[in-house]
């Protein structure tokens, strides 16, 4: 396969990923302020803003819910942003044509016409359920009409990588508002993860065994540990025995590294250092990353995956 082709497909995962991911965490965030009056909203929408490393507008500068919606789900030139994301995802699917299927491609294809129109035409929650459709299409489509061969492998991947980074975000912005912010059940709601909770737990909720749950069920795939497992086994079935080590081990231990100190740390201390390692995760995520596209991509420049100029 062709690293251009690889490098497409890797990022159709990612970018259709980051759109599911980011309406859901905008949907908890946009729902907190509007059924809780004693939020403090500036504090909340700047504190969401650097979660999710965007620029922070100047200090004197009023940020409520409306602009947040405008930067992170509108803007279809910011590739972080929902509508961003869907319109690189369709332009990598272009770039990929001959390898994806008929029915992914018409997908993303229309989900891309689609997408302004929704954003401007919906109130904000349902332009968020939308979004989460359509990505759940994507999925389907991937799981049902593709062949477990590298294709497969490197939508997984770029994926598996994307979740692990969201999951983590989304529960930043629990561990940085504290009781400001939403509790925990919300988020499991907000990730489709409350009745997989109540059944793993026979109803015995709180939040101790709840924050466990996203960060480490090994059962449910929206969790840190199991996004991050399924990464490792797409990059162990994309490198080759007879490789060596290499720059695919170099992913595998980045990944591996943090995915242990998950699994089989204390689960009240992992909550004592909560922010901190979710960056961890974040930044393991990011040299992940770039290793992949060290060993799978190597170009000379970098390519820009925006824009009809392809």
């Amino acid at each position: 396969m062709l690293s251009r082709i690889a490098e497409s497909l890797f990022w159709i995962g990612r970018y259709v990923e980051r759109a599911d991911d980011t309406a859901r965490i905008l949907d908890v965030h946009v729902q907190m302020l509007s059924e809780d009056p004693w939020v403090e909203e500036q504090l909340a929408c700047r504190s969401l803003l650097a979660v999710m490393d965007h620029p922070a507008p100047p200090a004197g500068e009023i940020v409520d819910r409306d602009q947040v919606v405008r930067l992170l789900a509108r803007d279809r030139t910011n590739p972080s942003s929902i509508a961003g994301s869907l319109v690189s995802a369709r332009e990598n699917a272009r770039r990929a044509r001959e390898i994806v299927s008929i029915e992914l491609w018409e997908c993303l294809n229309t989900t891309h016409n689609e997408v302004s129109t929704m954003a401007l035409s919906l109130i904000p929650h349902d332009f968020f359920a939308w979004v989460r459709q359509r990505a759940a299409v994507v999925a389907g489509l991937m799981d049902s009409a593709t062949s477990r061969d590298a294709t497969w492998h490197f939508m997984i991947l770029g994926r598996s990588i994307e979740r692990a980074d969201m999951t983590a975000r989304l529960v930043t912005t629990q561990a940085r508002l504290g009781p400001a912010g939403p509790g925990w059940s919300t988020l499991l709601r907000s990730c489709g993860a409350h009745e997989a909770f109540l059944r793993a737990y026979r109803g015995r909720a709180d939040d101790e065994r709840a924050a466990g749950f996203l960060l480490r069920d090994r059962l449910f795939p929206r969790s840190i540990v199991a996004a991050l497992t399924q990464a490792d086994a797409a990059l162990r079935d994309l490198e080759p025995a007879e490789a060596g080590r290499g720059a695919g081990d170099e992913a595998r231990r980045e990944l591996g590294i943090v995915r242990t100190e998950l699994e089989y740390a204390h689960l009240d201390d992992l909550l004592e250092r909560l922010p901190e390692v979710m960056e961890r995760v974040q930044l393991a995520c990011a040299r992940a990353s770039d290793a992949v596209k060290g060993r799978y991509f190597p170009a000379a420049a970098t390519t820009a995956w925006i824009g009809e100029a392809l």
